[in-house]
Order: C-alpha cells, then sequence, then structure tokens
C-alpha cells in the first residue's frame, strides 16, 4: 500500500517552497541574459565598439521589422519559410520513426541496411542541395526535401535505438503468453521509447530549420534564407539580422510548441 505525502508536512511545504524559487531564480536569469545582450549589442553599435555597417544595432533591426511588417513582407517571407520547415520536420521525423520500426521489426533488414544508415549520416547532407535541385527542380519539393532528409537519418538511428533499449524482460513475458511482434511493438516498445520519440522532435526543430534554410539559400526566391542571401548581395547587413532574429524567434516558438507537446502526451499517458 502507498502513501501519499502529506502536502502539509513543513518539510514539504519548505521543498515545494525551494522548488518554486529554483524556477523563478531560473526564469529571471534567462531574462537577464537575454535583455542584456541585446543592451550590450546597442550599446556596442551605438558607440562603435563593433562596426555598426556590419553588426548593425537592435534599434536598426527594429525599425526594418516595422517595416516589413507594416507592409506584409515580414508575413510574407515567413509564411513559406514556416510551412517549408514544417512539412520538412513533419515528413523527415515521420520518415525516421517508420524506418526505425522497420530496422526493429526485421533483424535481417536491420543488418542490411545499418551500414548504408552509418555511411549516409556521415554525408553532408547540405552537399547533396544541387543534387536534389537539379532532381526535383526550383520550388517548395526540392526546399521541404533539403529539411526532411536532414531529419530522417538521424531520426532513424535516435530512435530505432530507443527501440532496442526497451528491456527484453518484458518483451519475453508477452511473448510467453502469445503475443506477435506487432502487438510487443504496440504494448511495450512504442510507450518505453516515447521519451526518446519526443527528444528526436527536439532535435528535429534545429535541423528542419537549417536543411529549409540551406535550401532557400541555395534556390528560393522567397523566404527568410533568400532574404539573408539578398541582404549579403546588397551589402544591407541589417536585412541579414532581422532575418536570423526572426528565425531564432520561430525556431524557439516551434521547440516551445514540441515541449508543451511532450508534457501533454507524458500527463495524458500518466
Amino acid at each position: 500500500m502507498t502513501t501519499k505525502p502529506n502536502n502539509t508536512h513543513p518539510k514539504y511545504v519548505d521543498y515545494l517552497r525551494k522548488l518554486k524559487q529554483e524556477k523563478r531564480l531560473i526564469k529571471y536569469c534567462q531574462i537577464a541574459i537575454f535583455i542584456g545582450f541585446f543592451l550590450l549589442w546597442e550599446v556596442s553599435s551605438q558607440l562603435n565598439w563593433i562596426d555598426p555597417l556590419i553588426f548593425s544595432s537592435p534599434s536598426r533591426v527594429l525599425q526594418l521589422l516595422y517595416r516589413y511588417l507594416l507592409d506584409g513582407s515580414l508575413w510574407f517571407h515567413m509564411r513559406i519559410t514556416i510551412f517549408e520547415t514544417l512539412a520538412g520536420f513533419l515528413i523527415g521525423t515521420i520518415a525516421g520513426i517508420l524506418l526505425a520500426f522497420m530496422l526493429w521489426y526485421s533483424r535481417r533488414f536491420s543488418a542490411i541496411i545499418d551500414p548504408y544508415l552509418v555511411v549516409f549520416n556521415a554525408l553532408p547532407k547540405v552537399a547533396l542541395g544541387p543534387i536534389i535541385i537539379v532532381a526535383l527542380g526550383p520550388g517548395y519539393g526540392s526546399i521541404i526535401t533539403m529539411g526532411a532528409i536532414i531529419c530522417v537519418i538521424v531520426s532513424a538511428l535516435v530512435v530505432y535505438s530507443g527501440f532496442d533499449e526497451v528491456d527484453p524482460n518484458y518483451l519475453k513475458v508477452l511473448t510467453s503468453f502469445g503475443s506477435t511482434k506487432w502487438q510487443n511493438f504496440k504494448e511495450v516498445v512504442l510507450p518505453g521509447s516515447l521519451p526518446t520519440i519526443i527528444s528526436t522532435f527536439k532535435v528535429n526543430v534545429g535541423l528542419s530549420w537549417v536543411g529549409v534554410i540551406v535550401g532557400e539559400f541555395l534556390v528560393a526566391s522567397k523566404g527568410l534564407g533568400y532574404l539573408i542571401v539578398y541582404g549579403f548581395q546588397v551589402f544591407n547587413f541589417t536585412l541579414v539580422l532581422y532575418s536570423l532574429v526572426v528565425i531564432a524567434f520561430l525556431a524557439a516558438i516551434m521547440y516551445q510548441g514540441v515541449a508543451y507537446f511532450e508534457k501533454w502526451l507524458l500527463k495524458k499517458l500518466s
């Protein structure tokens, strides 16, 4: 018989108070670092500690952000990159999980394909960009493929490792009762690997952004990656930094979305 913690016990109350204080301290430190970085950047630019032509300043980036917000350019370029990134993220992650399932389900398939996965994972995916663009043509398809192809192998290897690390004793118990391999996967392997799968989602947030932005570097005529290239071409580094700030903001939102999904899923399954 399990006993629930006494919520009124002084030690337990003190523990909760210290836990809240620690979380509050961490949040304050994060905000202070964020504000301090932009203040230092602004002051350094205003006092010419850094070259304002190259590094610009937060005030100039905000002015450009406001101008693009008013004329609709911000939303136009942002929605294109968001669509490409989400599509690349979902396709790459789902394909990686399916490949991981196939590797787990068939040991023969795993033994055959494993060396090729290792070699392909070692290849610089960015170098495949020109080949993908020639094969699929300049457009959404090639850019989304760039985002997906960076995610898929990492997802497969990490998730397969999570599948393989599930306690084999659970599988032996189910098998002794006549369960099939699919039932073993559905009842034990998949639930036991959910933390690994969620961690893969978090990693793929960054990878999908990298793939899509590189794809836009190579072929796009619109999107945030295109703005970075255009900014370099016309020597407008404020436009470059503006695009980087927007990308960082969107990537942070996407990461937090995955984190909230993780909390919701674990709460629902608990």
